[in-house]
Parts: C-alpha cells; sequence; structure tokens
C-alpha cells in the first residue's frame, strides 16, 4: 500500500476513534461531573474498581489532558487524597506523560490542521514567538511551572511546532512535577484533615501564580538569553557566522576580481590603434 494510502486511512481510523471518544464523553458525561463533584466520590469510586483502582485514576488524568475540562490541579489533589504523596505522584505523572504523549503525537502527525485552525480562532498573543525556539522552550517551562495556569493546551500548541520531542517532555517533567508533588501533599493532608500544611502550599501556589503572572515576560527573556549560554548553541551560532563570512570573504573577491579586471579591458581597448 502506498505511504499516501496509508496515511489517509490513518486520518479514517483516527477521525472515528474521535468521533466515537466524543460520544462516548457526551454519554458519560454526567457520571463524570457526579465522580467528580468531590473528593470523598471521586475516591468511593476509585476504591469501588478495587485493582483497577490505580488504572481508573490514571484513565482520569489522561481524560483531563486530552479532552476533558477538568483542571489539573484537581486530579492531582484527588491522587494525593487517594493514595497519599508518593503513589499520589506517581500514578498522576504516568497519566500526565500517557495523556500528553497522546495528543503531542496525534497533533504533529494526524490533526496538526484542525488544531492550527483552533489556534488560530482563538487568537492567542503569545503565539507570535512560536517559531523561535528558545523563546519558545522558556515559555513553556515558565507556563508549566507557574500554577493554576491553564497547561493541557500548549501540549498541542507544542506540537505544532519544531520542538524535539525530547526537549519538549523534559521541560514538561521539570515544570510540572514540582506542583505535582505539592498537590498531592495537599491531598494527602487534606484526606488527614491536617489543614496547616495545605494551607501553606496553598498560599504559595497563589504567590507562585500572582509572581508568574506579573514577571512571566521578564523571567521568558531571562530563560531564553540563560539558552544562548549553552555550549551546544553557542557552537552552531559560531559555525553559522563562519559561514556567513566565508561567503562574503568569497563575495569580496569576486567582487575585487570583477573591478580590477574592467579597467584591464577599457585600456586594452582605448589602446588599440585606429584605423583610417
Amino acid at each position: 500500500m502506498p505511504q499516501t494510502s496509508k496515511r489517509i486511512v490513518m486520518k479514517v481510523l483516527l477521525g472515528l476513534i474521535a468521533v466515537v471518544s466524543t460520544a462516548l464523553l457526551i454519554y458519560y458525561a454526567p457520571a463524570i461531573i457526579k465522580i467528580m463533584s468531590s473528593m470523598d466520590n471521586f475516591r468511593a469510586y476509585i476504591h469501588s474498581t478495587g485493582h483497577w483502582g490505580p488504572i481508573m485514576f490514571i484513565l482520569f488524568q489522561i481524560l483531563q489532558i486530552v479532552v476533558a475540562p477538568i483542571p489539573g490541579e484537581v486530579v492531582q489533589i484527588a491522587g494525593g487524597y487517594i493514595y497519599g504523596t508518593a503513589l499520589g505522584s506517581f500514578y498522576t505523572t504516568v497519566g500526565l506523560i500517557i495523556g500528553s504523549a497522546i495528543a503531542f503525537y496525534f497533533t504533529r502527525f494526524i490533526g496538526r490542521d484542525f488544531v492550527s485552525r483552533l489556534l488560530r480562532k482563538q487568537n492567542m498573543k503569545w503565539m507570535s514567538f512560536m517559531h523561535d525556539e528558545r523563546k519558545f522552550a522558556a515559555f513553556l517551562f515558565i507556563f508549566f511551572l507557574v500554577p493554576g495556569l491553564p497547561k493541557d493546551m500548549l501540549v498541542f500548541v507544542a506540537a505544532l511546532t519544531s520542538i524535539s520531542s525530547l526537549r519538549f517532555f523534559t521541560i514538561l517533567l521539570i515544570g510540572r512535577l514540582p506542583w505535582i508533588i505539592a498537590s498531592a501533599v495537599v491531598g494527602s493532608n487534606l484526606h488527614m484533615q491536617q489543614y496547616t500544611i495545605a494551607i501553606i502550599i496553598s498560599v504559595i501556589a497563589v504567590v507562585g501564580f500572582i509572581f508568574g503572572y506579573i514577571y512571566k515576560d521578564k523571567l521568558m527573556n531571562l530563560f531564553s538569553k540563560a539558552d544562548k549560554t549553552n555550549p551546544t548553541i553557542k557552537n552552531m551560532e559560531n559555525n553559522e557566522d563562519s559561514e556567513i563570512k566565508e561567503i562574503n570573504e568569497t563575495k569580496g573577491v569576486h567582487t575585487t576580481l570583477k573591478t580590477k579586471t574592467a579597467p584591464a579591458l577599457v585600456k586594452t581597448r582605448d589602446l588599440a590603434p585606429k584605423k583610417g
């Protein structure tokens, strides 16, 4: 089967999966809302599934990343509320990686046109620097690090750029892991009715959100400049500068030769004896 035909078949299959998934989501939306209406309801449902509990929790985390408009912090806190800090953080991180991978690779290889049109309709002002990888990587890190910001849409956005998968998922983990753990700590302390630590972390999160929102532009410039000190990037830039210099020098030699040979031709013509 030709490559083009395979790609068309793959798009059709993924389109059907997306339609079926959307239909199922709409059908089960009331039940999902009821389950997520409180931490105790969510905990009771997860425990009612027995040994499938961790898988069901991870599926909820995947769901909120890929399709469902559920704030990520709710599931992260629920992870700590149900499983404690360590396991809650682990299951949340597993769901984060799987859900982000689904969204990222679906957009990059299949749904690029659809997501691109959707983002243009949103008219996001910060999209102007998407083609500058250093600035965009810095923006991703800051956006993932600041608590309270809607982060899941950025997975789809990143897939539209030339950023490498390794770099994106490294930024994703480093940026989001601190607050995944912090959210799990909050959930665990809420379940044990130890509210002091939960309040302290919540205050830090609010302060971090305000600070990040106010100084996001300065932070982005700082991190994008820090990228320039990377030895690999500096070597690449130096190589590019050397190549440009060599090209310019070569052009200069050609220009000089033309300048020198032109008068010689004129002089030869002028010195030729005139007939008659």
